[in-house]
């Protein structure tokens, strides 16, 4: 579905992401791992049209979206959500939701003056389709709760039904695990492992939680100082000596001169 060709970005003298090249496949969720600095968001940014990538390309679909706006990609099917979460705080959880599907007739300021029942209509589906997306993630309890006082469990969880108001097929999840406690992080994998296999949606996540990723991601890709290092399952590539030294550097050097 996604094929990074090439792609580098600089930040004047600053290499962030160096000639990275994979491929994410269709229907799979695809682990992005690597020490902090080694450029994951930096290309989760340009692969979702908040950055221009210095040199290469991104393909979608073997469609060229280098370079496209985020709000172009989002019609495309690709979304993104972020490490920190971006609820509207002052909306309900519900609200929320309904806020996200485009194109609503009540947004269309001559559909709200002469066409009230056809807004209403619109509506109801919106709120229905809404509730539905509540039932799946177990959040229904908390329909009516403002967003801003969602626990971070709650929020990343609320992020990822937002993708589902969408007609997401690509969905990009940075660091969905972070600060979760482990009873939300499980319903959250849960919601995840389900959209994938019931409803086709591909995903890559960053995370830094290594039980999560093995839990989850089929296949894994290990990025180091802007590079892709090696890609495969995750009890291959957490063997590999390079991962290794990535990640602990010169701890594994210290360690054998001690032997």
């Amino acid at each position: 579905m996604i094929v990074v060709q090439e792609v580098s970005k600089r930040f004047g003298g600053i290499v962030a992401v160096d000639r990275c090249s994979f491929a994410i496949e269709t229907g799979t969720i695809t682990g992005l791992i690597g020490p902090n600095g080694a450029g994951k968001t930096t290309l989760f940014n340009i692969i979702a049209g908040f950055m221009t990538p210095t040199a290469g390309r991104i393909l979608l679909d073997g469609r060229d979206i280098t370079g496209l706006p985020p709000h172009r990609l989002f019609h495309q099917g690709l979304v993104r959500t972020f490490q920190i979460p971006h609820e509207f705080g002052r909306m309900t959880t519900l609200e929320n939701l309904m806020v996200v599907p485009p194109g609503q007739d009540g947004e269309n300021v001559l559909n709200a003056w002469f066409r009230p029942f056809r807004v209403a209509a619109g509506e109801r589906a919106v709120r229905r389709r809404a509730e539905e997306v509540l039932a799946f993630l177990n959040l229904d309890h908390v329909r009516d709760e403002l967003a801003g006082n969602l626990s971070g469990g709650q929020k990343k969880l609320l992020e990822l039904g937002r993708t589902m108001m969408t007609e997401a097929r690509m969905v990009l999840l940075d660091e969905p695990g972070a600060g979760v406690n482990r009873t939300l992080l499980a319903a959250l994998a849960d919601s995840i492992r389900r959209l994938n296999r019931e409803r086709g949606y591909t995903f890559c996540i960053i995370e830094h939680d290594m039980d999560l990723i093995a839990a989850l991601c089929d296949p894994v890709i290990v990025m180091a100082e802007g590079k892709v290092l090696t890609q495969g399952r995750f009890d291959q590539v957490r063997q590999n000596r390079e991962v290794l030294e990535a990640y602990l550097g010169g701890l594994i050097m210290e360690a054998e001169g001690r032997a």
